[in-house]
């Protein structure tokens, strides 16, 4: 079977077990058929020790409840695995289709140039990551237009809007640091190890926020849009996070909600989205989003 479907059938099969209370064998393989696919128990048993053993994702039986589930204490981050499988996928489709004829590339647009520069540092950073390796590297502020050498304890790659984003400690510290993989210069891994705490996960800095910036604010809030219904479609499509959703929804308007620690970014993202959203509550974020609103209309006033 193709490398598409064996991705396909995985990325079910966790849809299903993480999205159902205990589902039985035959309602994943009911799942399953209904996308298409339709395998035996066995394949079906080998496809979830291929999950655990090589991405993870520890899917266990219940016995008592006669189903399975997912151990979230002992499996990676449930949403970067789909993700995962998602790039995975594209990039075979892709890859088959070029297969076929290279003018596969006259039908593909891709956005601006330059999005993937210091991609080629991501395996590097990765193995430093896995095997506890110290890393240096001079980074370049786009704020100071200044370059600075650091060396951190790197724990998390992130992606946010088409970049990546190498996350550590500072040294020895524990003061945590954000870092564009494209402004790295000299990246160096280092022979030294090190240890971190089994309570240091990097990536739970981010869970309630919108991007990078986890500092602004420390506490988190209900964040409530009014939406024009033509942008409420897209916001459902393509949340702003995942704690969204909507608490009323009418001819004329759609109030939409998110659980989020507030900053910039969400800032940004509301700003791009212009005359077609409000922002409700809090009353502070709003009052901020009417000040950005003014400083924009002084600029096109000069």
């Amino acid at each position: 079977m193709s490398t598409q479907a064996t991705i396909k059938r995985y990325t079910l099969i966790v849809e299903k077990v993480s999205s159902v209370r205990n589902p039985s064998i035959k309602e994943i393989k009911d799942y399953l058929e209904d996308h298409g696919l339709d395998i035996s128990d066995r394949t079906l048993q080998r496809d979830i020790e291929q999950i655990r053993y090589e991405f993870g994702i520890d899917i266990i039986y219940d016995r008592l409840n006669k189903g399975y589930s997912i151990n979230k204490e002992e499996s990676i981050n449930i949403d970067s695995f789909l993700k995962f499988l998602e790039i995975v996928g594209t990039a075979n489709l892709l890859s088959d289709s070029l297969k076929e004829g290279k003018e596969t590339l006259n039908y593909l647009s891709f956005e601006a140039h330059g999005n993937l520069k210091g991609v080629d540092n991501l395996k590097d950073l990765l193995f430093a990551i896995k095997n506890k390796r110290f890393i240096s590297f001079i980074h370049h502020n786009f704020v100071s237009e200044t370059s600075k050498s650091y060396r951190i304890r790197p724990g998390l790659l992130k992606e946010y809007r088409g970049r990546w984003y190498v996350i550590g400690y500072l040294n020895k510290s524990n003061d945590v640091r954000t870092f564009g993989v494209d402004r790295l210069e000299n990246l160096k891994i280092e022979s030294e190890t090190f240890t971190n705490s089994k309570k240091q996960n990097l990536a739970t800095l981010f869970e309630d926020v919108v991007g990078l910036n986890y500092t602004e604010h420390s506490k988190k809030e209900t964040v409530t849009l009014s939406a024009t219904p033509i942008q409420a479609r897209y916001l459902k499509a393509l949340p702003l996070h995942p704690s969204q959703y909507i608490s009323k929804e009418t001819d004329n308007e759609v109030l939409i909600s998110l659980n989020v620690i507030p900053n910039y970014e969400l800032t940004q993202q509301l700003m791009m989205l212009g005359e077609n959203v409000k922002v409700i509550e809090p009353k502070w974020l709003a009052d901020e989003m009417i000040e950005l609103l003014k400083t924009a209309l002084k600029r096109y006033k000069k």
